[in-house]
């Protein structure tokens, strides 16, 4: 009986164990998602370079002048770099461990978006303008340049977002509805005859008045309404310093966090700055995440 369990167990553990890729999609995956190897960061250099010259096209196609003398061109090298792109995603898919996970990733998603918009334009003219999303590949750029290591202080930023979201809803709240009041009142004002045709339209012109962006498309006629205006453009420049505010403080605080949290291996005191690579109490070297 023991054996027979013995026998079941190294059977489900030989089912629970992944089969071994075959060595040319193990050479390949080291060249299409490796960026030690040579071959692998002259791939993504190369790659890098193309998306570039993918992306100027598309841009240069919406340009007058050049679409009139260089317009079959431009259409030519889209098609070319949205094939080589389309070999690529099966290349690498092709090459991954588990494909799915690969195409509902982000990356994956991305790649499979910088190749659709030119096999839609076939049906939907002018969808292909879409072919500027390439650009987000270039976040490749991190890995090839070994860059991973300022992650962690984006990780940061969006750390301090989100330990302070709760203050910016409050925030955005107060704005929403600052901006509804000055609409009707200027509504009830101006009117339709001054531009202001409906609350709607009149909370737009708040909104642009408030953010001190002054767009000049509806603009106050009446005295009363020229000093309500007066009144948003001063509270806008007062709000504005607000959500910076906000956000420095839990910038900071998770700054003090990330200190507290660098202890020295030798006297265990923390404190340290973000960059410092020795303890400045015993001269111990710090470890660091970034290796």
């Amino acid at each position: 009986m023991n054996q027979r369990r013995t026998d079941h167990f190294h059977i489900a553990r030989q089912a629970d164990q992944p089969e071994p890729m075959a060595g040319w999609r193990l050479a390949l995956n080291d060249i299409i998602f490796g960026a030690e190897s040579a071959p692998g960061k002259a791939f993504d250099i190369a790659l890098i370079i193309a998306i570039l010259m993918s992306v100027a096209a598309v841009m240069l196609e919406t340009v007058g002048i050049v679409q009139a003398e260089h317009g079959r061109t431009l259409v030519r090298l889209e098609w070319f770099f949205t094939l080589a792109f389309t070999i690529e995603y099966g290349l690498r898919l092709l090459c991954v461990r588990h494909p799915w996970r690969y195409a509902t990733s982000f990356f994956g998603i991305v790649d499979l978006l910088s190749i659709i918009p030119t096999y839609l334009s076939l049906l939907i003219p002018g969808v292909n303008s879409l072919l500027v999303i390439r650009i987000l590949r270039i976040l490749r750029v991190f890995r090839v340049l070994k860059l991973f290591r300022y992650l962690n202080e984006a990780e940061m930023l969006l750390q301090a977002m989100r330990t302070g979201y709760r203050k910016i809803l409050v925030f955005l709240y107060a704005v929403i509805t600052l901006v509804i009041v000055f609409g009707s009142i200027m509504y009830l004002i101006e009117g339709p005859p001054n531009g202001f045709t409906s609350i709607p339209r009149s909370v737009y012109w708040a909104i642009v008045t408030l953010t001190t962006v002054g767009y000049g498309d509806i603009t106050p006629l009446t005295p009363i309404g020229q000093f309500i205006a007066s009144a948003v453009m001063i509270t806008g420049y007062a709000i504005i310093a607000v959500p910076t505010g906000i956000y420095t403080a839990e910038l900071a605080n998770q700054i003090r966090i990330k200190r507290d949290s660098r202890g020295c291996p030798g006297c265990g005191k923390t404190g340290h700055e973000m960059d410092a690579d020795h303890c400045r109490f015993c001269g111990e070297a710090l470890s660091t995440n970034d290796d």
